[in-house]
């Protein structure tokens, strides 16, 4: 289960950030609580809607 305030905490402070090419702003966090994983966030263009976030596996640090 992933809490709201690991998403908050990623979009507010992210490790890593990129946007794609339709737009939406993907950003990378830990998250100490859950064995320290990495958390992506997804939001929309307008970078603040949440369209998906989930424990990302093969996360490789991309330059801000």
């Amino acid at each position: 289960m992933i809490l709201e305030e690991w998403i908050e905490r990623v979009i507010a402070r992210p490790v890593s950030e990129a946007v794609q090419r339709d737009g939406r702003i993907r950003r990378w966090g830990y998250v100490p609580e859950y064995e320290n994983r990495v958390l992506r966030v997804i939001l929309l263009a307008d970078g603040e809607t949440v369209h998906n976030a989930f424990f990302d596996r093969s996360f490789t640090r991309v330059r801000k």
